[in-house]
């Protein structure tokens, strides 16, 4: 089992989600976060003469979870990137981890039987 992680533009969300749902994906976790990347800390650092000039501002973003099925990855990747690719700096990350077990509480159910 793998853990997508995606770190999207928060206009991007309700398109994707719904891409997501048509996809199969039963379940997921979503958060909103701020943070940086190339567009800033790139841009800044060349503006600024030292570390300490250097001033960097969080930007909004939308960090989805979802826990799918090893032959599930590539698929719910490729939802992800056709979705919310504009090529543009900022379009966002997707990290890909693995999972050593699930257990849903209700049930007990564990692992792959648990993300139904």
């Amino acid at each position: 089992m793998k853990k997508i992680t995606a770190i999207i533009q928060p206009s991007k969300f309700e398109a994707l989600k719904e891409k997501l749902i048509e996809g199969g994906v039963c379940g997921l976790t979503v958060s909103n976060v701020e943070g940086y990347g190339f567009q800033k800390s790139k841009l800044n650092a060349v503006k600024s003469k030292s570390v300490k000039d250097l001033s960097i501002e969080l930007l909004p973003k939308i960090m989805m979870e979802i826990v799918v099925k090893d032959e599930d990855v590539e698929k719910i990747v490729e939802i992800i990137t056709s979705s919310i690719r504009t090529g543009r700096i900022g379009d966002g990350k997707i990290f890909i981890s693995d999972i050593t077990g699930i257990i849903r509480i209700r049930t007990g159910e564990r692992d792959e039987d648990a993300l139904q």
